[in-house]
């Protein structure tokens, strides 16, 4: 697809990326730029790495496709240094938790002739860094793609391809829906884990060892960068709140007929609960999800 594609912070999601990329002829060049020394120079041992540079704009010169991988926050301020380096015709894409800021301020940074457009793939894990990428990260997963309404087209479908080429399942949405959609799927769950998990801490620490394999089931996100965690939850903060508040409502409900004997209640929770874990299952196994 591509004469150079550079990846930017090469972590879980960007080695991944790079690994999948060469593994599928993606590109005839892949160049890497990390913040870290050491992490460039476990790059420069990589196969799916053939130059490191030392600066991001070194790195973006000539490519043609830039998938930009650092945490949240610095994500558009990397985009600002980068844009003046860009060829003619070059595309941006990154692999952002959020997309509404990330999206508008970047779309309105990039020079003149180059185009970004966001993108989220749905393949992370609570583990971090390349220590932990591989290749097979992306097999059918979901990954969104989020154009402003005056996106450049072909610049829509090269990204678009991309994933489609890293066999994830594309779906396109606005950067606004994105946000919403993510609040509830990804961002709440995790608030929650990391909160059952701060409030069972305040217990009796030998309740721990007690534990059977629901409560590692139910709380493995919670091992999640708090930091990381941090940046996306102050970015995404509306759409966040209005998810804790719809849930606040759903849990309030059971605690209601709990309190008033409404088993009958109680039990119509439980299987639409149940209902929806085992279609999200079969979901999960049908795609060969096995994360």
């Amino acid at each position: 697809m591509f004469e150079q594609l550079t990846i930017l912070a090469p972590g879980l999601i960007g080695a991944s990326v790079a690994m999948a990329s060469k593994e599928k002829l993606l590109a005839r060049r892949i160049t890497v730029w990390s913040r870290r020394a050491e992490t460039r120079v476990a790059c420069s041992h990589q196969s799916w790495c053939d130059k490191v540079f030392e600066h991001p704009e070194q790195a973006v010169a000539g490519s043609d496709f830039i998938v930009v991988c650092s945490p949240v926050e610095s994500i558009y301020p990397l985009v600002s240094k980068i844009t003046g380096d860009l060829k003619k015709g070059a595309i941006v894409t990154d692999v952002g938790s959020t997309k509404s800021l990330i999206c508008r301020f970047c779309s309105a940074t990039i020079s003149s002739g180059n185009t970004f457009i966001g993108s989220h793939p749905m393949a992370g894990s609570e583990k971090t860094g390349m220590a932990h990428a591989r290749a097979d990260l992306f097999l059918h997963k979901p990954c969104f793609v989020t154009p402003l309404v005056d996106s450049d087209v072909p610049a829509l479908d090269k990204v678009v391809n991309f994933w489609k080429e890293l066999e994830m399942e594309v779906v396109t949405v606005s950067p606004e829906k994105h946000d919403e959609i993510v609040a509830n799927i990804s961002h709440l769950p995790h608030i929650l884990a990391s909160i059952l998990c701060s409030y069972l801490a305040s217990k009796d620490h030998t309740w721990r060892s007690l534990a059977g394999t629901g409560l590692r089931d139910t709380t493995r996100i919670a091992s999640g960068d708090p930091n990381l965690w941090k940046s996306i939850i102050e970015q995404n903060r509306d759409e966040i709140i209005r998810a804790i508040n719809d849930f606040d409502e759903e849990l309030h409900v059971m605690k209601t007929a709990i309190a008033n004997d409404q088993y009958f209640e109680v039990i119509n929770l439980l299987e639409r609960g149940k209902k929806y874990r085992d279609r999200l299952r079969l979901s999960n196994d049908n795609s060969d999800n096995k994360e």
